[in-house]
């Protein structure tokens, strides 16, 4: 499942995401026990967003980090973009919102375009994670942030067994009772067994040119939150 081609996997994604849209946001609330409110809001203080500010929402899915961002500085300028049509069709509610779609290894914006980019659950997707890292890189302005939300591989803890048995057999069970899509839930805990660990995505920025990297780790090690800027 994780071992297509860059272009069977960008596809794979796309279906994967176009069957679930109706029903992402409410089992990203369940699988988080609602955590994930909390993620969102932090991405958006460590922005460090202003009125003037141009944002890009990378990867925006149904909107809800590009809404954050919204309630929290009302000027700025934001962008949405996201792979799949679908997922940002789900909600009807972007006003002042600018969407359109894009994929994360060609964005198609003009180089030094953007303020700030942030991403939720974006990178453990895309086929090239470098790429993707220098795309993002590439229209960000000087002296800029990335914020990054997203899994992390779990790191060894006392707690590990109960986050492989909560990841290979809990989410799976959820997702194919709420959404009847076994398939997607089964890929998605896969995709964060196989992601990178924090401090490998951490030298993935570095290696892209980013400086001043920093991540926090939040739920018992599964997800991490990075920052950095462009010099």
């Amino acid at each position: 499942m994780l071992n297509h081609t860059p272009q069977d996997h960008a596809q794979y994604v796309n279906q994967t995401f176009s069957r679930i849209a109706r029903h992402y946001d409410l089992m990203n609330r369940i699988m988080t026990g609602g955590m994930d409110i909390g993620w969102r809001k932090e991405v958006i203080r460590l922005a460090d967003l202003t009125a003037n500010s141009k944002l890009l929402d990378l990867g925006t899915g149904t909107g809800d980090l590009a809404r954050t961002a919204r309630r929290h500085t009302p000027l700025c300028e934001i962008t949405a973009a996201d792979f799949t049509l679908e997922m940002m069709t789900v909600e009807n509610q972007w006003d002042g919102i600018r969407r359109c779609t894009a994929d994360a290894l060609n964005l198609p914006f003009e180089k030094n375009s953007f303020d700030a980019v942030i991403s939720g659950f974006l990178m453990r997707n895309v086929s090239d994670v470098y790429q993707a890292l220098g795309e993002q890189y590439r229209v960000l302005k000087p002296g800029s942030k990335i914020v990054i939300l997203d899994t992390t591989r779990p790191r060894p803890n006392v707690l590990s067994p109960l986050i492989r048995l909560y990841l290979r057999y809990v989410i799976p069970f959820l997702g194919t009772l709420i959404t009847g899509d076994k398939e997607a839930y089964t890929y998605l805990p896969e995709s964060t067994r196989n992601f990178l660990k924090a401090e490998e995505l951490a030298g993935a920025m570095k290696d892209a040119g980013f400086a001043e990297i920093t991540f926090r780790i939040r739920m018992f090690g599964t997800i991490a939150i990075h920052t950095a800027k462009k010099p």
